[in-house]
């Protein structure tokens, strides 16, 4: 049997999710009918899939998980890449937002309004954004070229 690579079972696991989603709907959807009707699926047969399927995502999840772990990309593990690509993610959010406030102009009608001035040095800052930036697509490029090369362990 041919080994499954990390993206492919990361892909097996989104496919599972979307799954879980659209029956948690057809379960709400037949949950109750009108006396003398029936649903028009059997929720025992849903509630069924929903086993098998959540079988399969937990063997996934610890198998992508376990996969993460040992694999080595120059010396850091592909789950501290994936924690630093959160970081980097959540910073670069941040900063943006913070420095789109920042840059904002704000028109004065006349020399006697109140000037309002930036905090902050916003093209030093828009430099350190695109410091950040680039190392999210570095990082990003290793964690989807280890997803490709590596099996499922």
């Amino acid at each position: 049997m041919k080994e499954m690579k990390l993206a492919n079972a990361l892909n097996e696991r989104s496919e599972i999710q979307d799954r879980l989603s659209e029956l948690q709907v057809r379960l709400n959807n037949n949950a109750k009918v009108q006396e003398g009707e029936t649903p028009n699926e059997d929720p025992k047969d849903l509630l069924n899939e929903f086993d098998t399927l959540t079988a399969r995502l937990e063997t996934l999840i610890y198998k992508i998980n376990m996969t993460n772990s040992l694999v080595d990309i120059h010396g850091i593990s592909l789950t501290e890449l994936l924690a630093r690509r959160d970081v980097l993610k959540l910073k670069i959010g941040m900063l943006r937002n913070f420095l789109n406030t920042a840059s904002a102009k704000l028109e004065r009608y006349s020399r006697t309004e109140i000037k309002i001035l930036s905090t902050v040095n916003v093209t030093a800052m828009q430099k350190d954004l695109d410091a950040l930036s680039k190392e999210l697509r570095e990082t990003d490029e290793a964690i989807q070229e280890a997803n490709w090369t590596n099996d499922l362990r």
